[in-house]
């Protein structure tokens, strides 16, 4: 027997299962919107800390900051800024080689009497000895010049590296050391 606004009424037990059944289905749809709800609300907070880690590490690189007063970016948006972001990384770190090993070479030049046509070809090899025995020289060259090439290196970071930001992404980059 259900009472409905004071009346009192049966109902076959068909009818009461499929009300019962009702019930269980609507119980079940707010559980699963709960959770859309609570993977939506993960989502925008990733996306918001997303946008500012591109629109930082596009400043720190001297780059447009992310807009932050156009509508919030969404997915394909954000790929894009991201492969926009890569690209131009690229081309500066690409550059900054390039400005490090003309330094680098210019140090040379200033002191030192060495064939520099020679030297732009790189890492000279020893025709009597194996690939191997090449290889295992280079390695010992450059652990020789690890701490000069590290002096002569922080010489020129002014001038490949932008400014360091003391922003980050809500600590998004866990207060690494970076060298």
């Amino acid at each position: 027997m259900f009472l409905l606004q004071g009346i009192s009424f049966v109902l076959p037990n068909s009818l009461v299962l499929v009300f019962v059944g009702l019930k269980d289905d609507l119980l079940a749809a707010q559980a699963d919107a709960r959770s859309a709800r609570a993977q939506l609300e993960g989502e925008v907070a990733l996306n918001g800390r997303l946008r500012t880690a591109i629109s930082d590490l596009s400043v720190s690189w001297e780059l447009e900051p992310v807009d932050e007063s156009r509508e919030v970016a969404r997915g394909d948006a954000l790929v894009d800024l991201l492969c926009y972001l890569g690209a131009t990384l690229r081309d500066q770190v690409r550059d900054a080689l390039h400005t490090g090993v003309k330094r680098a070479m210019a140090v040379v030049c200033s002191g030192f009497s060495y064939d520099m046509e020679v030297v732009s070809h790189g890492f000279v090899t020893d025709i009597s000895k194996t690939d191997v025995e090449n290889e295992e020289r280079l390695h010992a060259l450059i652990d020789d010049i690890e701490v000069p090439g590290e002096r002569l290196a922080k010489l020129f970071e002014p001038e490949v590296l932008p400014p360091e930001t003391s922003r980050g992404a809500e600590n998004g980059g866990e207060d690494r050391d970076v060298d």
